[in-house]
């Protein structure tokens, strides 16, 4: 692995220290958060109206219904573990990160292909050559939220007694995809790899993150021989928007404890959302926003006039109520298109992919601004899984433009792979979700996706053997440490 590569200002670690030299008057690591992130999402996709067309349903049903423009899907080359290793490879070869300097790994996701047999455990053959064995964490399973449970479980190591000096590595990933019908849309697949520790130009708010965790069946995977969920639609949007109230009303009690008096939507540059599809994004802004004016007293909603008819609105009845979803998104519509509308950069162009969908939205959001512009800003971020588990929690960006920079070259070549992908007919899509199929628990099998076609240094899958041995391998790279592919 390359030593060389971006300086991202990483602690080093004295052993004689105990880590002690990273550590605040107070006990903590300072400035503890995300020291480096990086995205990987599939080289092909298919244009959402031509599914449109394909399907045989009204124009514009997924792409203005939904607001998708594009899907990216995995053949049968690809599994949730060639999905990590590749994110991993990708952001240790760009950060010139050394393995040796990585204390915990875990995984978020909810893609199952072993129910004994950790991603984390795959992720291993990344660090043998190192020596480095010495790696705490395995997988956190949760639909879609895995991936924040990784990442708070990373944090939390960086400022416990258990540190030893070094990074923790949180990654999330995951493959999406639903059975033909009205949900299939909704599809996706990606993965975020994040190196977390102290000195970061992202650092997570202490004392403020809040969740919302509960017993629905709005979505889940009962079927272990299948690779597509059972999902209640009406259920899901429900409890991801009560979810949604409940963490931001915890989120604001606990800043006002903290001093921090009149949290308000106002009171961020940027709010960011797990993303099932963008059209609830923009709802769930406009929630935001009812929840800011349900908490007026009766002087400030007087000032409002165009919302007098919802003065007396009762956020519990409102979750099917139109007029007032209708009424609170045309008042939204300015703080959406300048806070969250730049979060949805690869979740309309890929589609949701599940755990690091929220993740892929803070991507989205760092690179459709500069350092100049992003320093200094306050983030907020929702993550939302089903069955459900939620939390808000948010983060401050450094002021410092030099420190953030690294960061955003990491990102630099988001745009352009986005661009670089093959546009496949929906036919092909369709026959490649059947090969899927077909492949599930397989074994012996030969996967018959192309891999030419693959970003340069992607990881796949090579073969399963008759004992469900999976085999990987690496398509040649040319990556460059300073822009990605």
């Amino acid at each position: 692995m390359s030593s060389s590569g971006p300086n991202l200002n990483m602690p080093t670690h004295d052993p004689s220290h105990n880590g002690d030299s990273n550590h605040a008057a107070g006990g903590w690591p300072d400035n503890v958060g995300i020291v480096a992130m990086d995205i990987y999402f599939p080289a092909q996709f298919v244009e959402q109206s031509e599914l449109e067309t394909h399907d045989g349903v009204s124009a514009g049903k997924y792409t203005v219904g939904l607001g998708q423009t594009r899907m990216g899907f995995c053949s049968d080359r690809e599994d949730i573990n060639s999905l990590c290793l590749t994110v991993v490879n990708r952001l240790l070869e760009k950060t010139g990160t050394d393995p040796t300097r990585i204390g915990r790994l875990e995984v978020g996701t909810e893609t199952i292909i072993d129910k004994s047999k950790s991603v984390k455990s795959v992720l291993m053959q990344l660090f043998a050559e190192s020596g480095n064995l010495d790696l705490e964490g395995v997988d956190s399973t949760n639909a879609c939220y895995g991936g924040t449970a990784a990442l708070f479980n990373s944090i939390n190591w960086v400022e416990s007694s258990a540190w030893d000096g070094r990074l923790a590595l949180a990654v999330c990933g995951d493959i999406a995809v639903y059975a033909a019908g009205p949900a299939r849309p909704s599809g996706g697949a990606g993965a975020v790899a994040m190196l977390i520790g102290p000195n970061a130009p992202l650092v997570l708010d202490r004392g403020v993150r809040s969740s919302h965790m509960e017993h629905v069946y709005d979505f889940y995977k009962p079927d272990m021989s299948s690779e597509y969920p059972v999902v209640d639609a009406p259920l899901s949007i429900r409890s991801y928007l009560s979810s949604l109230d409940a963490c931001y009303n915890k989120y604001r009690a606990k800043a006002a404890n903290r001093g921090h008096e009149n949290i308000t939507l106002d009171s961020f540059d940027a709010m960011v959302f797990h993303t099932p599809y963008c059209k609830l994004v923009q709802k769930s802004l406009a929630r935001v926003c009812l929840n800011d004016y349900v908490n007026l007293d009766k002087e400030h909603k007087s000032k409002l006039a165009h919302l007098e008819k919802f003065s007396e609105v009762c956020l519990e009845k409102s979750y099917t109520d139109r007029d007032v979803e209708k009424a609170f998104m045309a008042h939204s519509l300015q703080r959406f298109e300048a806070k969250t509308k730049p979060s949805l950069l690869v979740a309309t162009n890929v589609g949701n992919m599940y755990t690091p969908s929220v993740y892929g939205g803070l991507i989205s959001y760092l690179v459709s601004g500069c350092s100049r512009s992003l320093a200094g800003q306050h983030v907020a971020v929702f993550s939302y899984g089903s069955g459900s588990a939620s939390s808000l929690f948010s983060i401050r960006v450094t002021s410092e433009e030099g420190h953030l920079e690294p960061l955003l070259k990491c990102l630099s070549d988001v745009q352009s792979r986005l661009s670089d992908r093959r546009k496949m007919a929906p036919e092909e899509f369709v026959a490649t979700l059947g090969g899927r199929e077909k492949a599930v628990h397989a074994a012996p099998y030969t996967p018959q996706g192309e891999t030419e076609t693959m970003f340069p240094g992607t990881w796949f899958l090579a073969s399963i053997d008759e004992m469900h041995r999976r085999k990987y391998d690496r398509t040649s790279t040319t990556l460059s440490k300073a822009n990605g592919h």
